[in-house]
Protein backbone atom coordinates (compact mmCIF):
# COMPACT_ATOMS: atom_id res chain seq x y z
CA UNK A 1 0.00 0.00 0.00
CA UNK A 2 1.38 3.39 -1.01
CA UNK A 3 0.94 6.23 1.41
CA UNK A 4 -0.52 9.43 -0.03
CA UNK A 5 0.36 11.52 3.00
CA UNK A 6 2.13 14.72 1.98
CA UNK A 7 5.30 15.70 3.83
CA UNK A 8 4.85 18.36 6.45
CA UNK A 9 5.89 21.95 5.62
CA UNK A 10 8.62 21.80 8.26
CA UNK A 11 10.03 18.63 6.69
CA UNK A 12 10.00 20.21 3.25
CA UNK A 13 11.75 23.30 4.64
CA UNK A 14 14.36 21.11 6.32
CA UNK A 15 15.08 19.21 3.09
CA UNK A 16 15.27 22.41 1.07
CA UNK A 17 17.60 24.04 3.60
CA UNK A 18 19.91 21.05 3.66
CA UNK A 19 19.86 20.80 -0.13
CA UNK A 20 20.83 24.46 -0.42
CA UNK A 21 23.54 23.97 2.19
CA UNK A 22 24.95 20.93 0.35
CA UNK A 23 24.91 22.78 -2.98
CA UNK A 24 26.95 25.55 -1.41
CA UNK A 25 29.46 22.95 -0.27
CA UNK A 26 29.67 21.25 -3.67
CA UNK A 27 30.34 24.57 -5.37
CA UNK A 28 33.76 24.59 -3.68
CA UNK A 29 35.08 21.57 -5.64
CA UNK A 30 37.55 23.64 -7.63
CA UNK A 31 40.79 23.24 -5.66
CA UNK A 32 44.13 22.50 -7.32
CA UNK A 33 46.51 19.77 -6.20
CA UNK A 34 48.79 22.24 -4.43
CA UNK A 35 45.84 23.35 -2.28
CA UNK A 36 45.91 19.89 -0.74
CA UNK A 37 49.64 20.29 -0.10
CA UNK A 38 49.42 23.39 2.01
CA UNK A 39 46.14 22.36 3.65
CA UNK A 40 47.80 19.08 4.70
CA UNK A 41 50.98 20.86 5.79
CA UNK A 42 48.92 23.31 7.84
CA UNK A 43 46.97 20.47 9.45
CA UNK A 44 49.94 18.20 10.06
CA UNK A 45 52.91 20.42 10.83
CA UNK A 46 51.42 22.02 13.87
CA UNK A 47 53.31 23.58 16.71
CA UNK A 48 53.72 19.98 17.88
CA UNK A 49 56.96 19.96 15.88
CA UNK A 50 58.42 22.17 18.60
CA UNK A 51 57.75 19.47 21.20
CA UNK A 52 59.60 16.71 19.32
CA UNK A 53 62.95 17.32 21.10
CA UNK A 54 61.03 16.99 24.39
CA UNK A 55 59.62 13.66 23.24
CA UNK A 56 63.12 12.55 22.26
CA UNK A 57 64.28 13.28 25.82
CA UNK A 58 61.99 10.53 27.16
CA UNK A 59 62.49 8.05 24.33
CA UNK A 60 66.23 8.39 23.71
CA UNK A 61 68.28 8.63 20.52
CA UNK A 62 67.61 5.26 18.93
CA UNK A 63 63.98 4.64 20.01
CA UNK A 64 63.02 8.27 19.35
CA UNK A 65 64.53 8.33 15.87
CA UNK A 66 62.97 4.98 15.00
CA UNK A 67 59.55 6.18 16.18
CA UNK A 68 59.83 9.27 13.98
CA UNK A 69 60.81 7.20 10.93
CA UNK A 70 58.14 4.60 11.63
CA UNK A 71 55.43 7.21 12.18
CA UNK A 72 56.38 9.08 9.01
CA UNK A 73 56.30 5.97 6.82
CA UNK A 74 53.20 4.41 8.39
CA UNK A 75 51.12 7.56 8.20
CA UNK A 76 52.19 8.19 4.60
CA UNK A 77 50.83 4.75 3.77
CA UNK A 78 47.58 5.29 5.69
CA UNK A 79 47.20 8.68 3.99
CA UNK A 80 47.43 6.84 0.67
CA UNK A 81 44.73 4.44 1.85
CA UNK A 82 42.41 7.29 2.82
CA UNK A 83 42.92 8.94 -0.57
CA UNK A 84 42.17 5.68 -2.40
CA UNK A 85 39.04 5.02 -0.33
CA UNK A 86 37.57 8.47 -1.02
CA UNK A 87 36.00 7.16 -4.24
CA UNK A 88 36.08 3.42 -3.59
CA UNK A 89 32.44 3.17 -4.76
CA UNK A 90 32.02 4.28 -8.40
CA UNK A 91 30.01 7.48 -8.63
CA UNK A 92 30.18 8.16 -4.89
CA UNK A 93 32.54 10.45 -2.99
CA UNK A 94 32.97 10.00 0.75
CA UNK A 95 33.58 13.64 1.60
CA UNK A 96 33.86 13.13 5.35
CA UNK A 97 35.67 10.66 7.55
CA UNK A 98 32.37 9.66 9.15
CA UNK A 99 30.83 8.96 5.71
CA UNK A 100 33.60 6.48 4.97
CA UNK A 101 33.10 5.01 8.44
CA UNK A 102 29.41 4.44 7.71
CA UNK A 103 30.32 2.64 4.49
CA UNK A 104 32.89 0.45 6.24
CA UNK A 105 31.17 -0.33 9.55
CA UNK A 106 27.51 0.27 8.69
CA UNK A 107 25.22 3.30 9.05
CA UNK A 108 24.57 2.70 12.76
CA UNK A 109 27.95 1.49 14.04
CA UNK A 110 30.14 3.63 11.77
CA UNK A 111 29.46 7.03 13.37
CA UNK A 112 30.04 5.63 16.86
CA UNK A 113 33.44 4.26 15.84
CA UNK A 114 34.72 7.13 13.70
CA UNK A 115 33.07 10.33 14.90
CA UNK A 116 34.32 10.33 18.53
CA UNK A 117 37.91 9.75 17.38
CA UNK A 118 37.68 12.44 14.73
CA UNK A 119 36.13 14.97 17.08
CA UNK A 120 38.82 14.32 19.69
CA UNK A 121 41.41 15.20 17.06
CA UNK A 122 39.65 18.24 15.64
CA UNK A 123 38.34 19.79 18.83
CA UNK A 124 41.47 18.78 20.73
CA UNK A 125 43.69 20.46 18.14
CA UNK A 126 41.64 23.64 18.24
CA UNK A 127 41.81 23.81 22.03
CA UNK A 128 45.55 23.24 21.99
CA UNK A 129 45.99 25.83 19.25
CA UNK A 130 44.09 28.33 21.38
CA UNK A 131 46.68 27.81 24.10
CA UNK A 132 49.66 27.82 21.73
CA UNK A 133 48.46 30.93 19.94
CA UNK A 134 48.07 32.88 23.16
CA UNK A 135 51.35 31.57 24.57
CA UNK A 136 53.39 32.48 21.49
CA UNK A 137 51.78 35.90 21.13
CA UNK A 138 52.61 36.59 24.78
CA UNK A 139 56.22 35.49 24.24
CA UNK A 140 56.53 37.65 21.13
CA UNK A 141 55.30 40.79 22.91
CA UNK A 142 57.54 40.13 25.93
CA UNK A 143 60.62 39.93 23.69
CA UNK A 144 59.69 42.69 21.24
CA UNK A 145 58.48 45.17 23.87
CA UNK A 146 60.40 44.74 27.12
CA UNK A 147 58.91 47.91 28.62
CA UNK A 148 55.30 46.96 27.89
CA UNK A 149 52.96 46.01 30.69
CA UNK A 150 52.86 42.25 31.11
CA UNK A 151 49.46 40.59 30.70
CA UNK A 152 48.35 37.18 31.89
CA UNK A 153 48.44 34.38 29.36
CA UNK A 154 44.65 34.04 29.49
CA UNK A 155 44.29 37.53 27.99
CA UNK A 156 46.47 36.58 25.05
CA UNK A 157 44.39 33.46 24.50
CA UNK A 158 41.31 35.69 24.45
CA UNK A 159 42.93 37.85 21.77
CA UNK A 160 43.69 34.74 19.70
CA UNK A 161 40.11 33.56 20.11
CA UNK A 162 38.71 36.94 19.06
CA UNK A 163 40.41 36.57 15.68
CA UNK A 164 38.53 33.35 15.04
CA UNK A 165 35.12 34.83 15.72
CA UNK A 166 35.71 36.67 12.42
CA UNK A 167 37.63 34.02 10.45
CA UNK A 168 35.09 31.33 11.33
CA UNK A 169 32.52 33.07 9.12
CA UNK A 170 34.46 32.13 5.97
CA UNK A 171 32.21 29.51 4.33
CA UNK A 172 34.47 26.60 3.30
CA UNK A 173 37.98 25.21 2.83
CA UNK A 174 38.69 27.08 -0.37
CA UNK A 175 37.79 30.38 1.27
CA UNK A 176 40.61 29.89 3.80
CA UNK A 177 43.14 28.82 1.14
CA UNK A 178 45.23 31.99 1.42
CA UNK A 179 45.26 31.72 5.22
CA UNK A 180 46.28 28.07 4.97
CA UNK A 181 49.06 28.91 2.50
CA UNK A 182 50.44 31.57 4.84
CA UNK A 183 50.23 29.11 7.74
CA UNK A 184 52.11 26.43 5.78
CA UNK A 185 54.85 28.92 4.90
CA UNK A 186 55.11 29.94 8.55
CA UNK A 187 55.43 26.31 9.69
CA UNK A 188 58.39 25.76 7.37
CA UNK A 189 59.92 29.06 8.49
CA UNK A 190 59.70 28.61 12.25
CA UNK A 191 60.80 24.98 12.02
CA UNK A 192 63.90 26.14 10.16
CA UNK A 193 64.49 28.91 12.70
CA UNK A 194 64.16 26.41 15.56
CA UNK A 195 66.79 23.94 14.36
CA UNK A 196 69.15 26.58 12.92
CA UNK A 197 69.06 28.52 16.22
CA UNK A 198 69.74 25.32 18.17
CA UNK A 199 72.63 24.46 15.87
CA UNK A 200 74.09 27.97 16.13
CA UNK A 201 73.78 27.96 19.91
CA UNK A 202 75.49 24.61 20.28
CA UNK A 203 75.15 22.17 23.13
CA UNK A 204 74.49 23.47 26.61
CA UNK A 205 77.15 22.97 29.25
CA UNK A 206 77.19 19.46 30.72
CA UNK A 207 74.47 18.33 28.35
CA UNK A 208 73.09 14.92 29.30
CA UNK A 209 71.19 12.41 27.18
CA UNK A 210 70.60 10.04 30.09
CA UNK A 211 67.05 9.23 31.10
CA UNK A 212 65.70 11.14 34.06
CA UNK A 213 65.49 9.32 37.37
CA UNK A 214 61.85 9.12 38.39
CA UNK A 215 59.24 6.66 39.59
CA UNK A 216 58.09 3.86 37.32
CA UNK A 217 54.51 5.12 37.13
CA UNK A 218 55.60 8.66 36.29
CA UNK A 219 58.02 7.37 33.68
CA UNK A 220 55.38 5.25 31.97
CA UNK A 221 53.07 8.27 31.86
CA UNK A 222 55.78 10.44 30.33
CA UNK A 223 56.74 7.81 27.76
CA UNK A 224 53.10 7.59 26.70
CA UNK A 225 53.04 11.38 26.59
CA UNK A 226 56.10 11.35 24.32
CA UNK A 227 54.47 8.78 22.04
CA UNK A 228 51.37 10.96 21.98
CA UNK A 229 53.43 13.97 20.97
CA UNK A 230 54.93 12.06 18.06
CA UNK A 231 51.50 10.84 16.95
CA UNK A 232 50.26 14.44 17.21
CA UNK A 233 52.96 15.40 14.73
CA UNK A 234 51.44 13.12 12.06
CA UNK A 235 47.78 13.95 12.57
CA UNK A 236 46.53 15.29 9.26
CA UNK A 237 44.33 12.29 8.46
CA UNK A 238 41.32 13.53 10.41
CA UNK A 239 40.69 16.16 7.73
CA UNK A 240 42.17 14.34 4.70
CA UNK A 241 38.84 13.39 3.12
CA UNK A 242 37.43 16.85 3.74
CA UNK A 243 40.45 18.33 1.94
CA UNK A 244 40.13 15.86 -0.94
CA UNK A 245 36.44 16.76 -1.23
CA UNK A 246 37.45 20.23 -2.47
CA UNK A 247 39.27 18.76 -5.51
CA UNK A 248 37.25 18.17 -8.71
CA UNK A 249 36.95 14.59 -9.92
CA UNK A 250 36.10 13.01 -13.27
CA UNK A 251 36.27 9.40 -14.50
CA UNK A 252 39.29 10.37 -16.59
CA UNK A 253 41.05 12.17 -13.74
CA UNK A 254 39.77 11.09 -10.32
CA UNK A 255 40.54 13.26 -7.32
CA UNK A 256 42.93 10.67 -5.88
CA UNK A 257 45.61 11.61 -8.46
CA UNK A 258 46.04 15.31 -7.55
CA UNK A 259 45.37 14.59 -3.88
CA UNK A 260 48.16 12.01 -3.72
CA UNK A 261 50.51 14.41 -5.50
CA UNK A 262 49.66 17.02 -2.87
CA UNK A 263 50.14 14.53 -0.05
CA UNK A 264 53.61 13.57 -1.31
CA UNK A 265 54.58 17.23 -1.37
CA UNK A 266 53.23 17.69 2.15
CA UNK A 267 55.19 14.72 3.50
CA UNK A 268 58.42 15.94 1.93
CA UNK A 269 57.95 19.29 3.66
CA UNK A 270 57.02 17.36 6.81
CA UNK A 271 60.35 15.51 6.81
CA UNK A 272 62.30 18.72 6.15
CA UNK A 273 60.66 20.28 9.20
CA UNK A 274 60.44 17.41 11.68
CA UNK A 275 63.70 15.53 11.63
CA UNK A 276 66.13 18.48 11.98
CA UNK A 277 64.05 20.04 14.78
CA UNK A 278 63.77 16.77 16.71
CA UNK A 279 67.38 15.65 16.37
CA UNK A 280 69.22 18.98 16.56
CA UNK A 281 66.99 20.29 19.35
CA UNK A 282 67.66 17.16 21.41
CA UNK A 283 71.38 17.34 20.57
CA UNK A 284 71.58 20.93 21.83
CA UNK A 285 69.66 20.62 25.12
CA UNK A 286 69.51 16.91 25.92
CA UNK A 287 67.10 15.95 28.66
CA UNK A 288 66.82 19.59 29.82
CA UNK A 289 64.92 20.66 26.70
CA UNK A 290 61.60 22.44 27.26
CA UNK A 291 58.28 21.04 25.99
CA UNK A 292 58.44 23.86 23.43
CA UNK A 293 62.01 24.10 22.14
CA UNK A 294 61.62 27.81 21.39
CA UNK A 295 61.20 28.39 25.12
CA UNK A 296 64.66 26.86 25.67
CA UNK A 297 66.20 29.44 23.36
CA UNK A 298 66.82 32.97 24.60
CA UNK A 299 69.20 34.50 22.03
CA UNK A 300 69.17 36.12 19.56
CA UNK A 301 66.03 37.78 20.86
CA UNK A 302 64.79 39.08 17.51
CA UNK A 303 65.00 35.61 15.97
CA UNK A 304 63.07 33.98 18.81
CA UNK A 305 60.46 36.74 18.68
CA UNK A 306 60.06 36.18 14.93
CA UNK A 307 59.69 32.43 15.39
CA UNK A 308 56.98 32.91 18.01
CA UNK A 309 55.10 35.29 15.72
CA UNK A 310 55.34 32.72 12.92
CA UNK A 311 53.92 30.03 15.20
CA UNK A 312 51.07 32.38 16.06
CA UNK A 313 50.26 32.97 12.37
CA UNK A 314 50.52 29.25 11.66
CA UNK A 315 48.11 28.16 14.38
CA UNK A 316 45.60 30.75 13.17
CA UNK A 317 45.44 28.80 9.91
CA UNK A 318 45.61 25.40 11.59
CA UNK A 319 42.65 26.24 13.81
CA UNK A 320 40.51 26.95 10.76
CA UNK A 321 41.58 23.79 8.92
CA UNK A 322 40.56 21.60 11.86
CA UNK A 323 37.45 23.64 12.63
CA UNK A 324 35.90 23.48 9.14
CA UNK A 325 34.74 19.83 9.41
CA UNK A 326 33.32 20.55 12.88
CA UNK A 327 31.44 23.54 11.49
CA UNK A 328 30.08 21.20 8.81
CA UNK A 329 28.85 18.74 11.43
CA UNK A 330 27.25 21.37 13.68
CA UNK A 331 25.48 23.06 10.78
CA UNK A 332 24.11 19.75 9.48
CA UNK A 333 22.73 18.92 12.91
CA UNK A 334 21.13 22.35 13.33
CA UNK A 335 19.44 22.07 9.93
CA UNK A 336 18.18 18.53 10.52
CA UNK A 337 17.20 18.70 14.17
CA UNK A 338 16.31 22.38 14.67
CA UNK A 339 15.14 23.22 11.13
CA UNK A 340 17.58 26.13 11.18
CA UNK A 341 17.76 27.93 7.81
CA UNK A 342 21.11 27.83 6.03
CA UNK A 343 23.11 30.97 5.39
CA UNK A 344 24.87 33.64 7.40
CA UNK A 345 22.64 33.36 10.53
CA UNK A 346 23.47 29.65 10.74
CA UNK A 347 27.20 30.34 10.50
CA UNK A 348 27.03 33.15 13.05
CA UNK A 349 25.30 30.99 15.65
CA UNK A 350 26.98 27.61 15.07
CA UNK A 351 30.53 28.74 14.46
CA UNK A 352 30.62 31.46 17.09
CA UNK A 353 29.38 28.95 19.66
CA UNK A 354 32.14 26.51 18.73
CA UNK A 355 34.86 29.18 18.89
CA UNK A 356 33.54 30.29 22.28
CA UNK A 357 33.61 26.69 23.55
CA UNK A 358 37.22 26.03 22.50
CA UNK A 359 38.23 29.43 23.84
CA UNK A 360 36.68 28.67 27.23
CA UNK A 361 38.42 25.29 27.50
CA UNK A 362 41.75 26.76 26.37
CA UNK A 363 41.62 29.51 28.99
CA UNK A 364 40.55 27.06 31.69
CA UNK A 365 43.21 24.40 30.93
CA UNK A 366 46.30 26.18 29.57
CA UNK A 367 48.67 23.20 29.80
CA UNK A 368 50.41 22.95 26.43
CA UNK A 369 52.53 19.84 26.92
CA UNK A 370 49.93 17.81 28.79
CA UNK A 371 47.13 18.64 26.35
CA UNK A 372 49.37 17.74 23.43
CA UNK A 373 50.21 14.29 24.79
CA UNK A 374 46.68 13.55 25.98
CA UNK A 375 44.98 14.29 22.68
CA UNK A 376 47.80 12.63 20.76
CA UNK A 377 47.40 9.33 22.60
CA UNK A 378 43.61 9.15 22.54
CA UNK A 379 42.69 10.66 19.19
CA UNK A 380 45.50 10.99 16.70
CA UNK A 381 46.82 7.45 16.86
CA UNK A 382 43.49 5.80 15.88
CA UNK A 383 42.60 8.24 13.09
CA UNK A 384 46.10 8.31 11.58
CA UNK A 385 47.38 4.77 12.22
CA UNK A 386 44.63 2.22 12.82
CA UNK A 387 41.22 3.20 11.43
CA UNK A 388 42.45 3.64 7.82
CA UNK A 389 43.93 0.12 7.87
CA UNK A 390 40.83 -1.40 9.45
CA UNK A 391 38.56 0.24 6.87
CA UNK A 392 40.92 -0.84 4.10
CA UNK A 393 40.66 -4.47 5.23
CA UNK A 394 36.86 -4.25 5.40
CA UNK A 395 36.28 -2.42 2.11
CA UNK A 396 39.09 -3.67 -0.14
CA UNK A 397 39.20 -7.19 1.33
CA UNK A 398 42.82 -8.03 0.40
CA UNK A 399 43.62 -11.70 -0.11
CA UNK A 400 44.15 -13.47 3.19
CA UNK A 401 47.81 -13.86 4.21
CA UNK A 402 48.93 -11.66 1.30
CA UNK A 403 51.54 -8.95 1.94
CA UNK A 404 48.82 -6.28 1.83
CA UNK A 405 46.67 -8.21 4.32
CA UNK A 406 49.63 -8.88 6.63
CA UNK A 407 50.91 -5.27 6.68
CA UNK A 408 47.49 -3.89 7.54
CA UNK A 409 46.91 -6.39 10.32
CA UNK A 410 50.34 -5.61 11.79
CA UNK A 411 49.50 -1.91 11.75
CA UNK A 412 46.13 -2.56 13.41
CA UNK A 413 47.90 -4.36 16.25
CA UNK A 414 50.56 -1.67 16.57
CA UNK A 415 48.89 -0.25 19.70
CA UNK A 416 49.85 -3.40 21.60
CA UNK A 417 53.48 -2.90 20.56
CA UNK A 418 53.33 0.65 21.93
CA UNK A 419 52.05 -0.66 25.26
CA UNK A 420 54.90 -3.17 25.52
CA UNK A 421 57.40 -0.50 24.46
CA UNK A 422 56.23 1.83 27.23
CA UNK A 423 56.38 -1.01 29.73
CA UNK A 424 59.95 -1.83 28.68
CA UNK A 425 61.03 1.76 29.21
CA UNK A 426 59.26 1.82 32.55
CA UNK A 427 61.38 -1.09 33.78
CA UNK A 428 64.72 0.21 32.55
CA UNK A 429 64.67 4.01 32.75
Amino acid sequence: MVSTTSPSPSKVQEVESEKKWEENGRSSRNAKWWYSTFHTVTAMIGAGVLSLPYAMAYLGWVPGTLMLLLSWSLTLNTMWQMIQLHECVPGTRFDRYVDLGKHAFGPKLGPWIVLPQQLIVQIGCDIVYMVIGGKCLKKFIEIACTNCRQLKQSYWILIFGAIHFFLSQLPNFNSVASISLAAAAMSLSYSTIAWVACLARGRIENVSYAYKQTSTSDLIFRVFNALGQISFAFAGHAVALEIQATIPSTPEKPSKIPMWKGAIGAYIINAICYFPVALIGYWAFGREVDDNVLMSLEKPAWLIASANLMVFIHVVGSYQVYAMPVFDLIERMMIKRLNFPSGLPLRLVARSAYVAFTLFIGVTFPFFGDLLGFFGGFGFAPTSYFLPSIMWLIIKKPKRFSINWFINWVRCCNIHWCVHYAGFNGRWL
